[in-house]
């Protein structure tokens, strides 16, 4: 066997967090116990409910859900602004991952799904949707002070001031809704215009489908084409949520929940694992596939079956 000085730096650094991790784990768990008691007061739901800050105007409130979608707005289209200002001959770094995700709105999402004048025409949505939401996404793998809830909340010198968070205006379904919402509409609309009303729903129906078998293809049809909205919105959704919460509860909730103090060391190490996946692919895939789909019906739409 050979001696811990003829290891490489790698490998004592990841010996040294092992012997942390499982030391840690030990200590806690002898310090503290590992016979827990279920914390009723604690509600892991609670992490994505909306307290509103202020009321702007009519059914309109200020809370963290309104705050991040500005946030990633303005992001987005200051980021856009700014680049779009400094391009040059020879690229940088930041520019070329730029030009980059702009090529493959360009040509693997919007061309490969339509045709010339049809990518032309939607292309600026597809890109819209792509950028806003990858932004959108990102941002919620930042913590920050948005967590109002009061039960939550810090009290410094008298003075109230709300947590940090992670939080993501995609975990909340209306957001993911009023986007899909702005897709179904598109890519009907197109539809209808491409090929009439009538024209359109016989459209849906696969071409050689007659008799009793139209009798059951087409409500399947109309099912499967309704089913898009659906499809559109639970994806991003269920998929960023379930996201955010596997992270909260590796990072610290599960240990709240069930009173087991050692689990919060124990788990730590797969939150941020958790948080490092979901961060660095989950985030852009989302918006990939959004935007992906999108284009896809809208070129489906024009089309014949």
């Amino acid at each position: 066997m050979t001696s811990i000085r003829g290891w490489s730096k790698r490998r004592k650094i990841i010996v040294g967090i092992l012997v942390a991790w499982l030391g840690g784990t030990v200590l806690i768990g002898v310090a503290f116990g590992v016979h827990g008691k279920k914390n009723t007061s604690y509600l892991p739901q609670d992490e994505f409910k909306l307290f509103n800050w202020a009321h702007l105007f009519g059914p309109i409130y200020l809370n963290k859900a309104v705050f991040y979608l500005v946030l990633a707005a303005l992001i987005t289209v200051g980021a856009m602004v700014f680049i779009a200002k400094r391009m040059q001959m020879r690229p940088n770094r930041v520019q070329t991952a730029v030009e980059l995700a702009y090529g493959i709105c360009e040509r693997q999402i919007t061309r490969d799904s339509m045709d010339a004048d049809m990518a032309r025409k939607w292309f600026p949505l597809v890109a819209t949707l792509f950028f806003f939401l990858l932004v959108s996404n990102l941002l919620g793998y930042i913590p920050l002070p948005v967590n109002t809830n009061p039960a939550e909340e810090v009290h410094v010198f008298g003075t109230t001031l709300p947590t940090f968070q992670l939080f993501a205006a995609t975990t909340n379904i209306s957001f993911p809704l009023v986007l899909a919402l702005i897709v179904y509409i598109a890519f009907n609309a197109e539809g209808v215009r491409a090929h009439g009303p009538i024209g359109y729903i016989k459209s849906l129906i696969p071409k050689g489908v007659t008799g009793v078998m139209l009798l059951l293809i087409f409500p399947i049809e109309i099912l499967s084409n309704i089913l898009r909205l659906l499809s559109l919105t639970i994806r991003l959704w269920a998929n960023l949520l379930a996201g955010h919460m596997l992270i909260a509860f590796m990072s610290g909730g599960l240990a709240v929940l069930l009173g087991l103090k050692f689990l919060a060391w124990a788990l730590l190490p797969f939150g941020v694992a958790i948080f490092l996946f979901e961060a660095v692919l989950i985030a852009g895939l989302q918006a990939f596939i959004f935007a992906i789909l999108a284009a896809i019906y809208l070129g489906s739409a024009v089309s014949e079956h």
